[in-house]
């Protein structure tokens, strides 16, 4: 139950209140943007390996063509990715594709964006609206452990922040994608996803690669957040920052981590009994069959100076 629920919460902080759905056209933003009728509980297909990779597990039983790739950072951290070129609907060659690159939030993975049906899945609804899509995966995600010499049982291996993922993810991945295609791209960033482009482009970076950005719940400072919530938990976080930084890894399962939810829902003012509208507001189209999904795969852990340094933005 406290598993659960440590989960339920971060899923909900996390979460933007948008459905992709169905729109033929291979305009970018109209793909984004459109929406579809709420649909009928889904049912995933899971591959028979789930450590097989993203690929395996989530796209090719879907009918869609995957390929696994690898990146390796200028400081040693070797990357998933995974890239769907081309649709189940056909149509443009995939060699005629535009790149489109989807990078996660924090405290989760490329998975993110394919745990939706195919005609909500924003992967899938790219893909079928003539884009070539590829999916990243950052550091110490559970498909980007790699290292060229250390494990992630290494302290070493955890000491980054959104920093690192600024100076050597991005820009690995950015430089992979554009090399394999030969093609400028598209970027689409989620939560710490867009606080990382924003870093970046702000540094004059990558613009001679990227077509545009989107940006979906863009963040910056911590201390803009809506949610009364919310703020409890960056601020009892801080005020207990030297108790998390005995741990290099920041885990959404650890018993410590329950122990300050459940610090935050005894605050005066807190109302933890509906989480995802005290978080997010009400949303019309999230089901609990999606909500379990992300639960079974989300959260991914991070490292615990990444939490700080997001805190420290409050």
């Amino acid at each position: 139950m406290a598993k659960a629920l440590i989960s339920l919460v971060i899923l909900s902080s996390l979460l933007c209140k948008f459905t992709v759905g169905t729109g033929r056209t291979t305009d970018l933003s109209a793909a984004i943007n459109a929406t579809a009728p709420a649909a009928a509980p889904f049912a995933l297909s899971l591959g028979d390996d789930e450590d097989g990779g993203i690929c395996d597990l989530l796209v090719t039983n879907q009918g869609y063509i995957c390929e696994e790739h690898t990146v390796t950072t200028s400081d040693g951290y070797i990357l998933s990715l995974q890239r769907i070129p081309v649709g189940i609907s056909g149509g443009i060659t995939p060699g005629k594709r535009t790149p489109v690159l989807l990078q996660h939030g924090v405290l989760m993975d490329g998975m993110t964006w394919l745990l939706l049906p195919p005609s909500q899945a924003l992967a899938f609804v790219l893909a079928d609206n003539g884009y070539d899509v590829w999916i990243a995966n950052s550091r110490g995600t559970k498909y980007s452990r790699g290292h060229v010499s250390l494990t992630t049982d290494d302290k070493d291996y955890w000491n980054w922040s959104w920093d690192e993922l600024v100076n050597y993810d991005l820009p690995a991945t950015v430089d992979y994608v554009h090399n394999q295609t030969g093609e400028k791209l598209h970027y689409i960033g989620h939560s710490q996803g867009t606080l990382i482009a924003l870093a970046s482009l702000s540094k004059g970076l990558l613009m001679d690669k990227l077509r545009s950005a989107t940006l979906l719940c863009p963040i910056a400072y911590l201390g803009q957040m809506n949610s009364f919530l919310a703020r409890v938990g960056v601020d009892l976080f801080i005020a207990k920052v030297n108790f998390f930084s005995s741990s290099a890894i920041f885990n959404g399962n650890r018993i410590d981590v329950a122990n300050l939810l459940h610090n935050i829902c005894n605050v005066p003012g807190v109302d933890c009994g509906d989480l995802m509208t005290a978080i997010t507001g009400q949303n019309c189209c999230l089901q609990s069959s999606t909500v379990d999904l992300f639960l079974k795969y989300e959260p991914q852990p991070t490292s615990t100076k990444n939490m700080i340094h997001f805190a420290q933005s409050n």
